[in-house]
């Protein structure tokens, strides 16, 4: 049986009517050329309008037998909510640097989070394990994670078609950090450029706290890589529409309609992103010193978008309005310099406008890449007419066609020279900017893109640890649990058996954490320690009351279950460093705002969670360093942990506390588990009868390992579930 590769996106590429019309396009036509002998292509997506119920059943069969496309019927206000509202008029305008126009209504969210799950639904329906599922857009930017969390073992890709912005302008978003986890679903995200991937790592960095490589970002289920893969065009559409006789009708007809006119063309969708009121201006700019407007003539082709969007409504008025007076101020007898067409054109009428005109002005405020860009640059292959591409810096399509005119669309000035320049230039040097940039457009066109993509997502391995092996490890606690002998549990507290907050003091046992202390406390046969690098003071405040042993700071001391007073570990241990290193960790508090300083009886600790990341975790790295040459001769630690610097006396470590309170008795397991470098002492014990378990994704050298703290409960609930729990045994 074929392996699927299943494309999801917002809309499905498919028109409804008295028939049902699959829709051209770039993406349509690149994914269409992967389908092949050993990978089914199918299609999941909105059909674009609200379908009666009654209708549903019929239209869904059509749609799977006559076009491979599985539909996700939304409502009226569903549609609305997710697309008009949150997609387009919250997520939109963030992503591409306009925070002015973002709008955003409490209701949306539902909706947004409906529709993303009906999306999951139908993928969970059609998709098998061994399937490829690729995501498309901000409008399902939690369906990622949605397909996590019920398929794992599923390969999900997600590529985003807009800009992604700098962190200070997403974090303006209300569900900044739903819409960032969602994505992180995927195991394979793709952009355009570099600069969209950094800020999006920035965003996870910041928003999320997860340390991540430049590429990849490493979570406790799986590994999310980071890739750039700029789109291209339907190149192959374009040659074969130039071949034909329709693109040379229209194009012989151009070229008699402006035989004496030089033609500047602009082409886009009729959006706030675009920059034509601010292109406007530097025509208006430019006509007003033009020598002859009779030879000039820029056409605007506008295609509508969003009509339902209050602002793209207030967008059009203001265009028409502005084109009026341009017209009106720079028109002669024989000419009006601006043609502005608000309308769809056919695809073999815009090729030829693309081969016949003599500029291409491309100047977006804003773009993820700027297909048109590619378009035209393709199109320059009629013999004697080569155009110019002027090109704004801020559309993604400027890192790959470096011989345009690159132009700031924010300066009208520097606009409007740029058109007399790319009038004025000769022939060859036209020749000689587009040869490379055609080559390059035609090669890494929009297949080349999709195969690339979709192959190295076929390549990830699934990253979910096998079930059967944590299995293994059950079976064995649940095997001491019922033999003869003894079971110790040595369990860390912060980031294994209790989730991690951003203030230390909020991280409180929970009902669920409680219940199960006690429940596993009330067993004889078992031993039950929490081991932990906090203070006694906050152990005792937070598990004090429970009939469990406590080791506080790595093991410095200890409290036997059920007592109240500690026994010291550290009463041969030395700290007269501790002076001169608490200055020196003072000069990095006042230097680093968020860090603090916590004092504990035997170790110096800098926590920096609270400090921006990458400015603390750069710190922190200093101190690090300069911690190592202070100290090199010193009989200390230093720890370099999650989101601490911590120093302690070499004697002092979880494995050596360990050691001390197992003493002379026997276990039949030992099992011990935590989450960062401080418990990589108690896994290195080397006994015979000890099981480890790490929490989380970072190197250890941990028999075990579960995601979270969550699953590492769920373990624990599992090993004594079904066993009957007497205290009396």
């Amino acid at each position: 049986m074929k392996r699927q590769l299943i494309n999801v996106s917002n809309r499905l590429p498919v028109t409804l009517g008295e028939e049902i019309k699959k829709s051209s396009g770039g993406l349509v036509s690149a994914l269409a050329g992967l389908e092949r002998e050993d990978l089914a292509l199918r299609w999941i997506g909105w059909p674009g309008k609200a379908v009666e119920v009654d209708q549903q059943s019929d239209i869904e069969r059509r749609l799977r037998q006559e076009h491979h496309c599985m539909p996700v019927f939304l409502d009226q206000s569903t549609a609305h909510g997710h697309y008009d509202g949150l997609s387009n008029s919250s997520i939109w305008p963030l992503l591409h640097y306009m925070p002015t126009y973002f709008r955003y209504q409490p209701e949306w969210w539902p909706d947004f989070v409906a529709a993303n799950r009906l999306f999951a639904d139908k993928v969970q329906e059609v998709a098998g394990e061994n399937d490829l599922v690729w995501v498309h857009d901000y409008q399902l930017m939690l369906l990622p994670r949605m397909l996590r969390e019920r398929m794992p073992n599923l390969r999900v890709g997600f590529f985003w078609h807009t800009p992604f912005p700098s962190y200070e302008v997403f974090r303006c978003h209300p569900h900044r950090e739903d819409l960032i986890e969602g994505v992180l679903g995927a195991d394979r995200v793709g952009f355009h450029t570099f600069g969209y991937l950094r800020h999006f790592r920035e965003a996870v960095v910041r928003l999320l706290g997860i340390e991540s490589e430049i590429t990849t970002i490493r979570q406790p289920t799986h590994q999310t890589q980071l890739a750039v893969c700029p789109i291209g065009i339907d190149a192959r559409r374009l040659e074969e529409t130039m071949k034909g006789e329709s693109f040379a009708g229209h194009y012989q007809k151009l070229c008699e309609t402006y035989r004496d006119q030089k033609i500047i063309l602009s082409v886009e969708r009729l959006d706030y992103t675009k920059g034509i009121l601010r292109r406007l201006n530097a025509i208006d700019r430019f006509l007003s010193k033009a020598p002859d407007v009779d030879r000039l003539k820029f056409i605007f082709v506008s295609v509508p978008s969003r009509e339902g969007v209050e602002q793209y409504q207030e967008l059009r008025q203001e265009v028409s309005r502005r084109i009026g007076q341009i017209n009106g101020r720079h028109a002669t007898l024989n000419n009006s310099p601006i043609h502005f067409i608000h309308g769809t054109v056919e695809f073999e009428q815009l090729c030829a406008l693309y081969a016949r005109s003599d500029v291409g002005l491309v100047t977006p405020l804003i773009d993820g890449m700027n297909l048109v860009a590619k378009e035209y640059v393709a199109a320059q292959s009629e013999p004697g007419r080569v155009g110019t591409l002027i090109l704004s810096e801020f559309a993604g399509a400027a890192e790959e066609l470096f011989n345009a005119l690159v132009v700031n669309p924010y300066d009208p000035g520097a606009v409007a020279d740029a058109i007399g320049m790319a009038l004025a230039m000769d022939a060859r040097e036209k020749a000689d900017r587009m040869a490379p940039m055609r080559n390059r457009v035609m090669r890494m066109d929009a297949r080349a893109w999709a195969r690339a993509f979709v192959d190295d997502l076929a390549a990830i391995e699934p990253a979910v640890e096998p079930a059967r092996k944590i299995e293994a490890a059950i079976d064995r606690v649940k095997e001491a649990m019922n033999g003869g002998g003894r079971l110790a549990m040595f369990l860390d507290y912060d980031g294994t058996l209790r989730e991690i907050e951003r203030q230390p003091s909020a991280a409180v046992p929970t009902a669920e954490i409680r219940e199960l202390l006690e429940r596993l406390a009330a067993m004889r046969k078992v031993d039950l320690t929490i081991i932990s690098g906090r203070s006694e003071e906050d152990l005792s405040a937070f598990v004090g009351r429970l009939p469990v042993r406590l080791i506080a700071e790595h093991g410095a001391s200890i409290r036997a279950a059920g007592g109240r007073s500690w026994e010291r570990l550290d009463r041969n241990i030395s700290t007269a460093w501790k002076e001169q290193i608490l200055r020196l960790l003072q000069l990095y508090e006042q230097s680093t705002p968020g860090s603090r300083i916590e004092n504990k009886r035997t170790s110096l600790v800098w926590h920096y969670r609270n400090a921006d990341p990458e400015f603390g975790a750069w710190k922190a790295g200093h101190l690090a360093s300069e911690l190592a040459a202070l100290l090199a001769n010193d009989p200390v630690h230093i720890r370099h942990g999650r989101k601490i610097v911590e120093v302690t006396p070499s004697g002092i470590h979880k494995g050596s506390a360990i050691v001390h309170a197992i003493g002379e008795v026997r276990y039949e397991l030992i099992l011990c588990a935590g989450d960062d470098q401080t418990d990589e002492s108690m896994f290195r014990l080397g006994l015979e009868n000890l099981l480890s378990i790490k929490v989380g994704d970072r190197q250890t050298s941990a028999q075990y390992r579960l995601p979270t703290p969550a699953a590492f409960r769920a373990f624990l609930r599992r090993c004594i579930g079904d066993l009957s729990i007497n205290p009396a045994d």
